[in-house]
């Protein structure tokens, strides 16, 4: 399957109205398992929910909600062992949901999805959250119980599940925001499927940056921008990474095209005049993409 066919078949199974998040996810873990059956891991989670649907179903039909979150709770974190991998974060496996399934272990996105699909799979309405820093999990709470909304119990996936109320919301903001960080209720929204590949997305993106590997984060960049053709930092980071793979022209694409759509939404931009004299702030960013442009334009004009 060539890139292009990859970026395709993906935003294909991305943009579908099926809400099952686990085929999109699968299909990311190609990236690094090419020969991946996607089939054995759909079984793996419909198996998982079909035993979660059995336990609700032995609670009766008038179990309160947070007993049927407690079930799926303890079914994934204790009996089934799924748990945050604090040793080794950034391990990009964390972010495989292949990898997740069999090492029981991941980040809080990638817990995230686990417990989501196989909630689903059992009739249970779990929803992630775009938290700042933190993904969480947010189930419809019972009468009565404190949390950070009214009508939902919010969740922790990376630490077992642990039921938070808003202090806990607004202490985890502030530890991964700063302490000047003002919570707000409306980061406790539902985030829709999209939003949460997006976010997939962005932390493997990160992390193959790091190591180096600029040919799997350049293919991340495809699919970001296939799935948000409007994100203009995509559209600089992949030149970006064209320039350190070599890709000359294309990376002049990209970054010229980059300064002038930002010229463009920021009324009164610099101009190429104005971006040699450099700057603070998005000036200082645009003047250091115009070497870069001013230095491809001579690389690409001596290979003609």
């Amino acid at each position: 399957m060539t890139e292009s066919e990859f970026v395709h078949r993906f935003t294909e199974i991305a943009k579908s109205p099926d809400p099952d998040l686990a085929p999109a996810a699968l299909f990311i873990a190609r990236l690094e398992y090419p020969g991946l059956d996607a089939e054995r891991y759909l079984e793996q989670l419909d198996g998982m929910g079909r035993t979660v649907s059995a336990r609700l179903a032995s609670l009766g039909p008038d179990a309160e909600p947070m007993a049927r979150v407690r079930a799926v709770s303890g079914y994934l974190f204790e009996d089934q062992g799924f748990a945050g991998n604090t040793k080794a974060y950034d391990d990009p496996r964390n972010s495989f949901l292949n990898q997740v399934l069999e090492r029981r272990t991941g980040i809080p996105i990638t817990l995230a999805l686990v417990y989501i699909e196989v909630a689903r799979r059992a009739g249970v309405r779990a929803d992630g959250i775009n938290f700042p820093g933190h993904f969480l999990l947010r189930l419809p709470q019972a009468p009565g119980r404190p949390s950070a909304s009214d009508d939902h119990v919010i969740l922790d996936p990376f630490h077992g599940g642990a039921v938070l109320d808003e202090a806990d919301c607004q202490r985890l903001l502030r530890k991964h925001i700063g302490d000047d960080a003002a919570f707000d209720r409306r980061l406790l929204a539902r985030a829709s499927k999209q939003q949460i590949l997006l976010r997939m997305l962005l932390n493997l993106k990160r992390i193959y940056v790091r190591m180096r590997s600029f040919p799997q984060a350049r293919t991340l960049t495809e699919l970001l921008l296939a799935l948000d053709p409007s994100a203009l930092t995509e559209l600089r980071d992949r030149g970006l990474l064209a320039y350190h793979l070599n890709d000359f022209s294309t990376a002049l694409r990209d970054l010229e095209a980059y300064l002038r759509f930002t010229s463009r939404a920021d009324a009164g931009g610099p101009s190429e005049e104005a971006q040699d004299e450099g700057g603070s702030g998005e000036q200082g960013e645009h003047a250091e993409i115009w070497e870069h442009v001013k230095a491809l334009r001579r690389r690409v004009a001596s290979l003609n």
